[in-house]
């Protein structure tokens, strides 16, 4: 189970931080409420009821707890040695008409944003949280992929149909891997085994992943802000898999018909692996051999020093973006994190480009023509998708800011144990445990990356979220 553990800004602060992570919206120019004439199509518009009926398949979801924009079901069968994997997408492009009111606003937005005082949605709550969404016990249109795997997770078969589903569960992570480690019946038992399966091939490919640990800023019932940190749960990264198999599987049918929208990250250059090899060696955990993604694999995560590795193996994770194509294949295809070409294609409630790879795949998968939407649209999704990412990494930053300067409030003068976890100069970044927060400060010598050391609080604006530590 993941460790979490909550630390609440006290209510003296409570009021200051509201105001801040109000005006935080302004600040990034968060998209204002939806126009009446995307209101109003959300709560009118028709999907047309697909020919296929696959009501009568066990789909599951799975997502965080209190989740509604449910973009994927599952259902998991035996099938001989091996498995057949069935993953069904909300059919978005089935709801949203290109040039229409709704399209216009979420090409304005990109993707849902999660601030800590309500979500910014990319569609309508009525599209995204019901009509479209793949709620239980509900007849939703879906697009369904279904693979074949062999007994080694390898894919030997794919198909993508539109079809009718309907949602048998609603599982959220910790109820669903409580189930799993208890051996209790549940929807997702077979997850595991795939998603073990579809590791090791992930390792096979030369794939690799941080899975650093959360710090999440939560909202309780009483409209207090608190920091929880948690580790992701096995669970997590099992279903992970599959959404990575399906984006790598729409990224072979882009470019078979040399139309679609990758997502691509460039392999990290001598110079980046060298500085990464020199700051593994200081740590005292070197890496000497073999692919960075297996020794990030094999790293102790109870180790202090695992925690600024994997903060300086971020530097091999940037550069990711988006490629379009029309004609003619990019010269460069792969995401090398995942080291395969890969595409987003399985969350179109909650992101633009989503639409546009299901909308391509579908035809290619049935032999059809691409619609002439996607060719006169696609070449803009690029830059919609990159505004909409710095977006959202600015209000994820400036939030944890705001709410750890608000925890960290009555704490003013006291002193706390932290581990460097990066250094850049005379300057770094130190992880304190309790309450998990990070700051940057001015550090000595002697503190190097994985040192731990002694740092006092001597101020805090909530207001600007920030706090100042100093190295006792």
């Amino acid at each position: 189970m993941p460790q979490r553990r909550s630390h609440v800004a006290p209510s003296a602060a409570q009021s200051e931080l509201a105001t801040a992570l109000a005006a935080l919206r302004t600040e990034i120019g968060a998209p204002a409420e939806f126009s009446p004439e995307a209101l109003a199509e959300a709560a009118s518009v028709s999907a047309p009821v697909p020919d296929l009926d696959l009501r009568h398949i066990a789909f599951a979801t799975l997502d965080p707890a209190g989740s509604m924009d449910l973009d994927q079901a599952f259902q998991i069968e035996r099938s001989g040695s091996g498995y057949t994997v069935r993953y069904a997408i909300a059919d978005v492009p089935s709801f949203v008409t290109a040039g229409g009111a709704l399209d216009e606003a979420a090409r304005g937005r990109g993707e849902t944003l999660y601030a800590a005082d309500g979500t910014i949605p990319l569609h309508p709550p009525v599209l995204s949280e019901d009509r479209a969404s793949l709620l239980p016990d509900q007849d939703r249109p879906a697009l369904v992929w279904t693979f074949a795997l062999d007994a080694t997770g390898t894919v030997t078969d794919t198909r993508l149909e539109r079809a009718l589903i309907r949602s048998r569960a609603k599982l959220d992570y910790i109820t669903a891997q409580a189930d799993l480690d208890a051996g209790r019946d549940t929807p997702a038992a077979l997850l595991p085994e795939v998603g073990r399966l579809r590791l090791a091939q992930e390792a096979q490919r030369g794939g690799a992943s941080l899975n650093l640990p959360d710090d999440e800023v939560v909202r309780k019932d009483d409209g207090t802000y608190a920091i929880e940190r948690r580790t992701p749960l096995p669970i997590e990264d099992w279903n992970a898999q599959l959404s990575l198999m399906t984006g790598m599987a729409a990224a072979q049918l882009m470019l078979q018909a040399k139309v679609g929208i990758l997502r691509t990250m460039p392999q990290p250059d001598d110079a980046a692996f060298d500085t990464f090899r020199r700051q593994t060696e200081a740590l005292g955990v070197p890496w000497t051999a073999g692919r960075y993604g297996d020794y990030l694999r094999g790293l102790d995560r109870d180790d202090q020093r695992t925690l600024p590795i994997l903060e300086a193996a971020s530097a091999l994770f940037r550069g990711a973006g988006y490629v379009a194509f029309d004609g003619q294949v990019p010269a460069e295809t792969t995401q090398a994190a995942i080291a395969a070409p890969y595409a987003h294609a399985t969350a179109p409630l909650r992101r633009l480009v989503d639409r546009w790879s299901l909308a391509i795949s579908l035809a290619v998968s049935r032999g059809e023509e691409i619609p002439a939407w996607v060719h006169e649209s696609m070449e803009q999704v690029p830059d919609l998708m990159h505004a909409a990412a710095q977006r959202s990494s600015t209000l994820n930053s400036r939030t944890l800011d705001l709410v750890e300067a608000a925890v960290l409030a009555p704490h003013v003068g006291e002193t706390f144990p932290a581990v460097v976890i990066r250094r850049n100069g005379e300057r770094g970044t130190v992880q304190i445990t309790e309450p998990p927060v990070t700051a940057s400060m001015a550090l000595p010598n002697s503190a190097a990356a994985g040192a731990t050391i002694q740092v006092v609080l001597n101020s805090v604006d909530v207001a600007k979220g920030q706090a100042a530590f100093a190295v006792v």
